[in-house]
């Protein structure tokens, strides 16, 4: 049984000794590793079946996403120090890191805007052939996910410049971290199974 201060909300927990709100987020979290999986499959399952160009090996510019997966990769620290400053009372760290975080992200998202359109110029479209149709779905969604994560980090990062977000709210913070780590996992995934696999075939070609 919790014993509830005065002026302060009781726990919200499930059976599991979990957070109602966490336990939701990682039940989220499960589907969305079943449905990026499935996009993922779909693109190996259709990898080399195109008929017509443009390939991967003539579009892909690999040295050019990995900088984009580095900066993507960055803002999982960012958001790990976000958390930490929050736990501790830290909110200067607190806005500092959430908007470090979210300018990381946009930056993501820049860069793959830049890359979907240097795509598209060079003949690779949704409907060019089934690599085109395969990897903009799979890549597009990806960074859909990000961009909600972007939007949230701001909300947060408003809500803490306000006062609104002080250290007993902890676990809001916690929530956009987890499904932030989410989506760079994902993203660890597909810059391995989509761009690495290619790597050997640009050089080749190179």
């Amino acid at each position: 049984m919790h014993v509830t201060a005065p002026g302060h909300a009781a726990p919200l927990e499930t059976s599991t000794g979990l957070d109602h709100r966490k336990l939701l987020m990682w039940a989220f979290l499960g589907s969305d590793c079943l449905f990026f999986g499935s996009l993922i499959a779909t693109y190996l399952l259709y990898r080399g079946k195109s008929i017509t160009g443009p390939y991967p090996h003539e579009v892909f510019n690999i040295p050019y996403t990995s900088v984009s997966a580095f900066v993507l990769l960055t803002s999982s620290l960012t958001m790990v120090l976000a958390l930490a400053a929050i736990q501790r009372g830290d909110q200067r760290g607190l806005k500092a890191w959430l908007l470090a975080t979210a300018l990381l992200g946009g930056v993501f998202l820049g860069g793959q805007y830049f890359e979907f359109t240097t795509f598209i110029r060079e003949g690779l479209t949704l409907r060019a052939n089934l690599f085109g149709s395969t990897f903009f779905t799979l890549t597009g969604f990806h960074g859909a996910h990000v961009t909600v994560g972007v939007i949230i980090l701001l909300s947060l990062f408003v809500t803490a410049l306000r006062g609104r977000l002080p250290r007993e709210r902890h676990l809001n913070v916690e929530l956009a971290g987890l499904y932030w780590h989410f989506v760079d996992v994902v993203w660890i995934v597909i810059f391995t199974v989509v761009y690495l696999v290619e790597a050997p075939n640009i050089v080749g070609a190179g």
